[in-house]
């Protein structure tokens, strides 16, 4: 059609012809496709998580006061619904992106021909290399858990109501 974008492998047939700086953007080139469609479908979910959430903070009590105290639409929305209807948000989305984009990645990667994790670890299970499938196992495990991390400190960045500090 257009051929703006090569649809298979990483690199170009040509290089290793090509001087540093050339290989690099012959790669990132390469990689518009894959990122793109690996990422449109977690922009889907996360819109819907997006939606939900709005539409269930706006239903509350405490909206209907902000609005009678005599907030404008922008000050209730802003200041009120986007920080309530950012929690499940933060809490939720991470982990289902990470998922998702783990999960896709055996399609990415045959669609394009790419030689990545979701290849190497469906070809190991079909080969039975146990080790192989526990490493890539222990890599997704260990990438899940740095993501609930990362989603733990946002949340209290988003929530100050939560603390890490000890209980009394």
């Amino acid at each position: 059609f257009w051929n703006l974008f090569p649809m298979r492998g990483l690199v170009s047939d040509y290089w290793n012809e090509l001087p540093w700086i050339e290989k690099i953007l012959d790669y990132l080139w390469h990689m518009v496709l894959p990122i793109t469609a690996s990422t449109v479908g977690s922009f889907a979910v996360m819109t819907m998580l997006t939606k939900n959430s709005f539409l269930e903070e706006i239903a509350k009590q405490y909206v209907l006061t902000a609005r009678a105290k005599g907030l404008s639409e922008n000050a209730v929305l802003y200041r009120h619904v986007f920080r309530n209807a950012m929690i499940p948000l933060v809490t939720g989305f991470p982990g289902s992106f990470v998922a998702a984009f783990f999960s896709g990645s055996l399609l990415i990667e045959t669609i394009f021909s790419l030689d990545g994790l979701g290849l190497l670890g469906y070809e190991s299970v079909i080969n039975r290399d146990y080790p192989v499938v526990m490493a890539t196992l222990y890599f997704f495990t260990l990438l899940g858990l740095l993501t609930k991390l990362l989603t733990d400190i946002t949340y209290v960045l988003v929530d100050p109501r939560i603390t890490f500090e000890k209980a009394q």
